[in-house]
């Protein structure tokens, strides 16, 4: 791998600080303050519901909003998101690991489930990932900008150097991995080293090199990519010239959690727009972009809401 002629240093990964003195950028709005997002998932049977609600109201707790989707109410899987506040307690986050500890005592009598519990006060940690088509990754800084994206984006990596000014004009960390050739062992090695530790998630913001397997085992934590088709449909490079060739009416994007396969991981978003026979394969790209932009968006804001439940190579999505 040919070096960058700044390579990454602690000092390049400080984000300006804006007048606030927070770094700017990373100071979004909140909606979620004082609330905590609760996670339950296993075996579908009678009374998981009202168990889950006793344990909170012990608490004190204000249940917000709950939603539930059993695939089969005869043993089937079970899902359910709840947002709650509380009124009992002075501090949420303090509250937690009691209410977590209860719960799942209480959830295990009788009952095989698995229970997440998250401040929603506190940001996730993301790192975006991107090459030199800038308009996913720049959508979603402005997003961020404005505060419709709950996140604390910790960096932007890119293969290429071309989007660092347009980066750091939004305060955000940018740093330069090259990675070219069949061998991106070095690339990856320097991905691990910049995100170890401290990143909850990351998105591949039309990011066009492949991870390798060992990378997403190593990173440890969910990966999102934006695909510029309807999958299943045109897995792969190229699927606007593919769509164009195929005669297709209608072109999608489609957000996913990464796994080995290429472009099979679980879908969490898609969406289409219809085109006609007279549209290029360039129309295709630009009118597709705007899909890109609004998929890749909604999958990350419900992913940093903890509204995407993963089931095998499926989602249950509370949207």
């Amino acid at each position: 791998m040919t070096q960058p002629s700044n390579p990454p240093t602690s000092e390049s990964l400080r984000a300006p600080q804006s007048a606030s003195g927070n770094a700017s950028g990373n100071a979004s709005a909140r909606p979620g303050a004082a609330h905590a997002s609760l996670l339950v998932t296993g075996s579908d049977r009678t009374g998981i519901v009202a168990a889950v609600a006793e344990v909170l109201a012990t608490h004190g707790a204000n249940i917000v909003s709950l939603d539930q989707y059993s695939d089969d109410p005869q043993g089937g899987a079970f899902f359910q998101r709840t947002v709650f506040s509380l009124t009992d307690h002075p501090t949420l986050a303090a509250a937690l690991p009691t209410i977590e500890a209860d719960l799942r005592a209480r959830l295990a009598d009788g009952f095989a489930l698995e229970v997440v519990l998250r401040d929603l006060s506190v940001p996730k940690r993301v790192a975006i990932f991107a090459s030199r088509q800038d308009h996913c990754l720049l959508d979603l800084l402005w997003r961020h900008q404005r505060g419709e994206l709950p996140v604390n984006i910790a960096m932007v990596i890119s293969n290429h150097p071309d989007v660092a000014d347009e980066v750091r004009r939004f305060g955000i960390p940018f740093v330069h991995v090259p990675s070219s050739g069949p061998d991106k062992s070095a690339a990856e090695a320097e991905h691990l080293r910049l995100l170890a530790g401290n990143v909850d998630f990351v998105v591949l913001a039309r990011y066009m090199q492949i991870l390798s397997g060992e990378l997403i085992a190593r990173l440890g934590v969910p990966i999102i990519n934006i695909h510029h088709s309807f999958l299943p449909a045109f897995i792969g490079a190229a699927p606007y010239a593919k769509a164009k060739e195929r005669g297709v009416k209608l072109i999608g994007a489609t957000a996913h959690y990464v796994t080995e396969d290429l472009d099979e991981g679980p879908i969490i978003e898609q969406d289409v727009v219809r085109v006609t026979h007279a549209d290029t394969a360039d129309d295709l790209r630009r009118r597709g972009a705007d899909v890109e932009r609004d998929v890749l968006s909604r999958a990350v804001l419900w992913h940093a809401q903890d509204r995407v439940i993963r089931h095998h190579n499926h989602t249950i999505v509370f949207a």
